[in-house]
């Protein structure tokens, strides 16, 4: 016997292979192990699956973002930022700037014949809306004809829509802040003709703000030769903070400058946390499935006490039987863990073709743009992620395994075969 007991021998996994296929008369135990199973299989899925698309969700609302307000931005503590040009060629010419792009921002009222909503005007150069490629790259057709001459707008594809506007059409912006006469404070209002429509995927962006020439943004809200602020471009958004300091003093004196996490803080910081407990109680789901290896071996071990008795008799230490039970225990942790990793990237991978399915089979809408801003359900799988969750679901599934393992190593043959 001492032959074959060395740890993990094919005697082992022989034996173990065995109570995993039950017997008919065994049959309780093996479904108890089948959902156990199951169980760690669509935990590990779950949590893969709920994983990835909260990362996908946080990148691509830190893009859209990133990709509409810039890293870095550059306010003057004194107003507006004035000599903005030779400012932003400073900047620019900084190691890990990519861009810096002087712009003026206002709230308006936008009119039409029949309705008013309250939008954002973002006034730009053209050459720095081109070079805004999360804008440029979902501008309509010819929306860029004619809007350096100055009585031209481009809106969000929702504001249009909630507008009735199509390109060629007018609309109105009236702006609180105008001229000071002894009557009061006159509204600013202007018409403007739409050149057309821009539609990046995020509803808070497309269905609020305006695109306007920085020249006609400056005198529509009363700026003179100032603009509202510089945003800058980082080659590396996770390190903006490195750059503060050159930033603000290329901008010049009486600059403040504010990164992308200062001003998205609480959004960020609440997607991190819900990110967190979300992984800690979808655990539960796989540490609910590992209880269940635990309470099928401990049934396996009291069913198979005479077959222990029987090999220790036979030469078989406390620490083969213990490897024995251990083995089977742990093949159902491993199977599942990986079969959960196949169905949970699968799942992950498709999962905006799912929501559509889902959506259009039961008539319900899902994953609504108004409510998650994104168009779209995103999903990222992180290799760290998947390595974390099958890390955490193999070390649940192999402490359930010992302490069955340890009872059936301590048992007594003596007292297994008494009243065999």
């Amino acid at each position: 016997m001492a032959g074959f007991t060395r740890p993990f021998s094919g005697f082992e996994w022989m034996i173990a292979g065995r109570y995993l296929r039950a017997k008919r008369q065994e049959s309780f135990i093996s479904v108890i192990s089948g959902f156990s199973l199951i169980g760690i299989a669509l935990g590990v899925a779950t949590l893969i699956t709920v994983m990835s698309v909260m990362n996908g969700f946080r990148a691509e609302l830190l893009g859209r973002i990133l990709g509409l307000n810039g890293h870095l931005i550059v306010q003057s503590i004194t107003g507006g930022v004035p000599d903005y040009d030779a400012a932003a060629t400073r900047i620019r010419a900084l190691p890990g700037v990519t861009g810096a792009i002087p712009i003026i921002e206002g709230t308006v009222l936008v009119n039409t014949e029949t309705t008013s909503f309250g939008a954002l005007v973002r006034g730009i150069e053209l050459a720095d809306l081109q070079r805004l490629t999360t804008v440029s790259s979902s501008l309509s057709q010819g929306s860029l004809d004619g809007f350096e001459g100055g009585d031209s707008v481009i809106l969000g594809l929702r504001l249009a829509q909630r507008l009735g506007l199509v390109p060629g059409m007018t609309v109105t912006l009236v702006a609180p802040k105008g001229a000071v006469t002894p009557f009061g404070t006159t509204p600013r209002i202007k018409t403007y003709r739409v050149s057309g429509t821009f539609n990046v995927g995020m509803s808070e962006y497309d269905q609020t703000v305006i695109f306007m020439p920085l020249t006609e943004a400056q005198l529509f809200f009363g700026f003179t030769d100032v603009v509202g602020g510089i945003e800058v471009m980082v080659t590396d958004p996770d390190r903006v903070g490195e750059l503060r300091t050159s930033v603000a003093l290329a901008a010049g004196e009486y600059a403040r400058v504010l990164d992308w996490q200062q001003m998205n803080s609480s959004l960020f910081g609440a997607l991190i946390v819900e990110r967190n407990v979300m992984f800690l109680i979808l655990t539960l789901i796989i540490l609910v499935a590992a209880l269940n290896i635990v309470s099928g071996l401990i049934m396996l071990v009291k069913d198979k006490g005479g077959d222990i008795a029987i090999l220790r008799t036979m030469g078989a230490s406390q620490a083969s039987v213990m490897r024995i039970f251990f083995i089977a225990g742990a093949a159902i942790g491993v199977i599942g863990t990986f079969s959960g990793v196949v169905l949970g990237i699968v799942f992950s991978a498709n999962v905006e073709n799912i929501r559509q399915f889902l959506s259009s089979a039961f008539g319900i809408g899902l994953f609504p743009p108004e409510i998650y801003f994104l168009s779209r359900m995103p999903s990222l799988i992180q290799v760290g992620d998947v390595v974390a969750v099958v890390a955490m679901a193999l070390t649940l599934s192999f402490f359930a395994t010992l302490y069955p393992s340890w009872r059936a190593a301590r048992l007594d043959p003596v007292e297994a075969l008494r009243y065999e």
